[in-house]
């Protein structure tokens, strides 16, 4: 029999799905009300001021005052917010401010607001409650749920709280699923990671836990050091009530035949694209992995074809103007005060009747040593075949250019993998990669064709060589991620020294 806690969640299921029908049925309205309520906010703003806010009207009017800015480029504004002065580039001053680890300067603070917090907690649970109307299963609501997440102790800068997001999130539990929330809030605060991990062993292998939910590869290593804990060969028999697993922030593709063996039994997977910036999607269909691009959540997008993106004026596209199969990248405009701004992720749509995407790579992670423009999603798509076809299962991978081999010869493509089980055949595997590789990418293929590469080489790396590179980067955990490629050989050649040594 449903408890009280279910059936209200059912209740609250229709009525959000009833008004994510509103706005999915009139897009480009929904984007333009969007768009003008955040300019008429913000127009008093320093922001605003110095980009002539009171005389926007339109996209165009918009578009030909503020260029389209990363967040090193948006750092003046930046520094003023973090300083503590008011009215920058949203009214007052943040909230809170989302620490994330930058990749060329530090650390760097996305504010949120009062306006914009709300809108995470929102989405989060609308994707919750579409998971509860398209399967019917509410039980999981009545047992215990874990976020693998950074620790909700905040700092404080200039005044205003600051940490990880997941740290923060942590605050606004609602109160009714409290005394279901693992692990104890001294639990989460632990900052090293891998003890961390062994804490909320401790603390849940006994737990009647119904939802769990992180990112894959920190997921992996709590579900193995539970089943190590108890003996239990399976998520299954550990848990025999879990009924639903939470992802976002990478693609699942590659961890899919690893967590069906981890997992023991069919367990639902609610795919979700959350990040500091905003919610912008979630999985609202039972069998589908293509995400909901959310359109009335205070955020209005632009979308650059990726390959345009570099030049001197791309073309700045809306939601009405863009196409199924391109990749674009993901540009915002938000109530937290990011303008024209460039997050660094790349996404393609699936549909448009609604908008569903799925998250193609990030913009600066690509190889094109040799103007292939290889991205994200095709290093996932031929991994995944080549699982499909040699088996093995994989950990985590990279993939670098060799364009100097010290053995000499001809440049490639170096996959460096780490395999929970390799594949008995390791040549075949990387033919397999490097078919598909060819299918899905065409400079590619004529690179090889036309005798400019050679095949792609896999390297075959140590266990835990990924946490190693994790750790001796201070990225160990939480919702840190290994870039899936890069057009340099920065971490392919830290992770070569595992090999090598």
């Amino acid at each position: 029999m449903a408890t009280l806690k279910e059936l209200g969640a059912r209740i609250w299921a229709n009525i959000a799905a009833r008004e994510t029908a509103r706005w999915a049925a009139k897009p480009v309205e929904t984007q333009e009300k969007v768009f003008q309520k955040l300019i008429a906010r913000a127009k008093d703003t320093a922001f605003g001021r110095d980009h002539d806010f009171a005389n926007i009207r339109t996209m165009k009017d918009f578009q030909a005052r503020v260029p389209v800015r990363d967040y090193e480029e948006l750092r003046p504004y930046m520094d003023r917010v973090v300083a503590g002065e008011s009215d920058v580039l949203w009214p007052g001053k943040p909230t809170y401010f989302a620490k994330t680890s930058g990749t060329t300067s530090g650390a760097k603070y996305i504010p949120l607001t009062k306006e914009s917090v709300p809108t995470q907690i929102k989405s989060a649970r609308n994707a919750l409650l579409a998971h509860i109307r398209n399967t019917g299963r509410s039980g999981f609501l009545n047992g215990k749920m874990i976020f693998l997440q950074g620790s909700p102790e905040l700092e404080s800068k200039n005044g205003i709280p600051t940490g990880r997001l997941s740290g923060i999130t942590a605050h606004f539990v609602p109160s009714y699923l409290l005394k279901n929330r693992m692990p104890s809030w001294e639990v989460n605060c632990i900052e090293d990671w891998e003890r961390k991990v062994d804490a909320i062993v401790e603390e849940t292998h006994m737990a009647d836990m119904t939802v769990i939910s992180g990112i894959p590869p920190w997921v992996q290593m709590y579900f193995e050091r539970l089943m190590a804990k108890t003996g239990k060969a399976t998520m299954a028999e550990v848990f025999p009530h879990f009924d639903l697993f939470v992802t976002g922030g990478v693609s699942f593709e590659p961890y899919k035949a690893r967590f069906a063996e981890l997992f023991g039994r069919d367990i639902p997977i609610l795919e979700t694209y959350p990040a500091s910036e905003g919610f912008f999607a979630y999985q609202d269909q039972k069998e589908s992995k293509d995400l909901l691009l959310l359109l009335d959540n205070a955020m209005f997008y632009e979308f650059i074809p990726a390959d345009q993106y570099f030049e001197q004026s791309p073309p700045r596209l809306t939601i009405g103007e863009v196409e199924i199969g391109v990749n674009y990248a993901l540009v915002l405009n938000t109530n937290a005060g990011l303008w024209g701004y460039s997050i660094g992720d790349t996404i393609q749509f699936v549909s448009t009747s609604p908008y569903r995407i799925r998250v193609s790579g990030r913009i600066k992670h690509y190889i094109s040593a040799f103007g292939e423009h290889v991205i994200g999603s095709e290093v996932e798509y031929a991994m995944e075949q080549a699982v499909q076809a040699h088996g093995g299962q994989v950990r985590e991978f990279t993939v670098a250019p060799q364009v100097t081999p010290t053995e000499g010869g001809l440049p490639y493509h170096e996959w460096l993998v780490e395999f929970d089980v390799a594949p008995k055949d390791l040549v075949g595997f990387a033919h397999a990669l490097d078919a598909a590789m060819r299918k899905k990418n065409v400079y590619y293929d004529d690179l090889i064709d036309g005798g400019i590469l050679r095949t792609c080489v896999v390297r075959n790396l140590p266990p835990e060589s990924f946490i190693r590179y994790m750790k001796s980067e201070g990225k160990l955990g939480g919702q840190n991620k290994v870039p899936r490629l890069m057009n340099d050989r920065k971490i392919a050649d830290a992770l070569m020294a595992y090999l090598e040594a």
